[in-house]
């Protein structure tokens, strides 16, 4: 979009914005040896998200295809591409598309959704019955009205009751017409349950939700959050990852959210980050486990430009006690 060496000013950058990008990456002096590791590949994203669209579309015409997408496959090949780099953290504009919320977000939750079966130590089967239905989790949205789904403002309470019909219509077509496993399925039931039973359809509770479930619920409101919707603004990943952190034991299973600390990167590589002794730096390395705690290109010292020098905020003993403040 924009030749090598041109200033990123305010009026690329809300170009960039009105085109449907969350963010880029940029490659200058400063961050050239970075190497930022594609989630998946474009191929797999593109064939996936075609997939998802066969299968919308499908359901919007309220039949099965007489070609149905193989969503099983298209799963596996998922799976095969992140367990190759199982120590990976995801940086979440990797995970960006820039086409429609509707696919972009259940691919995403997909991703999210395995990544953390692969933290929790899942077989690549349960990997790939969780991923179809982290994959298909709000295909029910299909039948509910565009008009509510993509409303600005407050729902009222009767658009609220039919928007929360949508787990139990998904999970009926998707049963009917796929006929995928049941355990496939559960995360189409069950994402909108919450650990504490304030959740819906059914009030489940703890451990009467299903791990899937448990699991897709987090990655759910993981990336809604990091979204921009029509009624609200996109929060940074930061923001994001401490609410699920903050929600453990009430919204959330612990053991869910444990594993998505360790494989969910709140400062993406690249990130610009201010610190509580007043330098700024660029976050070059995440680790896992020590999500707040990442390795850090310094570059400025209390307003004043320095000769760039890196810190590990997680193994350097003299920065214990410092810790990121913000994004800069």
């Amino acid at each position: 979009m924009l030749s090598s060496g041109v200033t990123l000013n305010e009026m690329y950058i809300d170009g960039i914005q009105r085109s449907g990008y969350s963010g880029a990456y940029i490659d200058d002096d400063l961050s050239q040896d970075i190497e930022v590791i594609d989630i998946i590949s474009d191929e797999l994203r593109m064939e996936t998200m075609k997939g998802i669209r066969k299968i919308i579309t499908t359901a919007q015409q309220s039949g099965k295809s007489a070609n149905p997408v193989n969503i099983s496959a298209q799963v596996e090949r998922i799976v095969q591409e992140l367990s190759g780099s199982r120590d990976v953290m995801v940086n979440i504009l990797d995970l960006c598309s820039f086409d429609s919320y509707t696919y972009s977000h259940s691919l995403n939750v997909a991703v999210l959704s395995i990544v953390l079966g692969i933290a929790m130590n899942f077989s690549v089967g349960d990997l790939v019955a969780l991923g179809c239905g982290a994959l298909l989790h709000d295909i029910g949205k299909v039948f509910i009205s565009k008009g509510i789904i993509q409303k600005a403002g407050p729902l009222t309470q009767e658009e609220f009751e039919q928007v929360k019909t949508h787990s139990r219509v998904g999970y009926d077509y998707i049963m009917a017409e796929y006929r995928l496993p049941p355990r496939n399925c559960r995360p189409i039931l069950e994402h909108h349950e919450r650990y504490d039973g304030s959740g819906y359809p059914a009030k489940k509770r703890g451990t009467e939700i299903s791990l899937y479930g448990r699991i897709t619920a987090v990655a759910d409101v993981y990336d809604a959050l990091i979204s921009e919707r029509p009624y609200r603004k996109a929060l940074p990943p930061n923001e994001g990852v401490e609410y699920v952190m903050a929600s453990a034991g009430t919204l959330f299973d612990p053991e869910a959210v444990n594993a998505f600390t360790k494989k969910i990167a709140p400062y993406p590589v690249g990130t610009s980050v201010a610190l509580s002794n007043g330098w700024v730096g660029l976050v070059i390395r995440n680790y896992a486990s020590y999500c707040l705690r990442p390795k850090v290109r310094v570059y400025q010292q209390d307003g004043v430009a320095v000769k760039p020098f890196e810190i590990s905020l997680k193994d350097d003993f003299s920065y214990l006690n410092v810790t990121i403040s913000g994004v800069a």
